[in-house]
C-alpha cells in the first residue's frame, strides 16, 4: 500500500470518528467504492484529469444525492478532486483495514454470489476468528462470478471454499 493510500485512509479513519458515525460512514464508502469499482466507464471518468473538476464533482453529486450523507459525499468529492478517483477502491478498503485495526479486528473479504443472512454472517465470522486468531470484520461481497459456496480473504490468506474450487480439486484428484 502506497503511503498516499495509507494517508488516505488514516484520514478517513480520523473524519469518520469525528462524525460520530464511523460504522455509517464505513458502509456508505464501501457502497460507493464497490459501484464505482463495478462500473468502468464511471470509474475512467473519475479519475481522467482531463474531465473538468467540476464535472467530476456533478458526477459525484448526482451519483450520491440523497444515498449518501454529506460526509460520504465530502469525502468522495475530496478524493477525486485530488485526482485520486481511480484509487476510491483502494483507499475505501485501506478505510476498513485500518478502522478494523483500531479495534483490534481484521478483515474478512468474503465474495459470494448471494447474500448471506445474519446468522450465516455471524457462523462465518466465528469460524474466521477461531482461524484468524483475532476478531474479524467481514465484509461480504456480492460476486456472481462465484457460482455457490464463498471465497474469503484475510489479510494474505486466500480461503477458497467456492463450488469451483471443489470441482477442480475433484477433478484434479481423478
Amino acid at each position: 500500500m502506497s503511503d498516499a493510500i495509507k494517508g488516505y485512509a488514516d484520514a478517513l479513519v480520523a473524519v469518520a470518528q469525528a462524525e460520530g458515525d464511523p460504522e455509517g460512514i464505513k458502509s456508505q464508502l464501501v457502497a460507493v467504492a464497490g459501484a464505482v469499482a463495478g462500473n468502468e466507464e464511471l470509474r475512467s471518468t473519475l479519475s481522467d484529469a482531463l474531465v473538468p473538476a467540476a464535472t467530476r464533482n456533478q458526477i459525484v453529486d448526482d451519483l450520491l444525492a440523497n444515498k449518501a450523507s454529506n460526509a460520504v459525499r465530502a469525502i468522495v468529492a475530496l478524493i477525486v478532486n485530488a485526482g485520486r478517483g481511480g484509487q476510491l477502491s483502494d483507499i475505501v478498503d485501506a478505510f476498513v483495514a485500518s478502522s478494523a485495526a483500531a479495534g483490534g479486528k481484521q478483515v474478512a473479504t468474503v465474495r459470494t454470489a448471494v447474500a448471506l443472512t445474519p446468522e450465516q454472517e455471524a457462523r462465518l465470522a466465528q469460524a474466521l476468528a477461531a482461524k484468524a486468531g483475532s476478531e474479524v470484520e467481514l465484509q461480504v461481497v456480492i460476486d456472481p462470478s462465484v457460482v455457490g459456496g464463498a471465497i474469503t480473504t484475510i489479510g494474505d490468506t486466500v480461503i477458497d471454499g467456492s463450488v469451483k474450487a471443489r470441482l477442480t480439486t475433484m477433478r484434479d484428484a481423478l
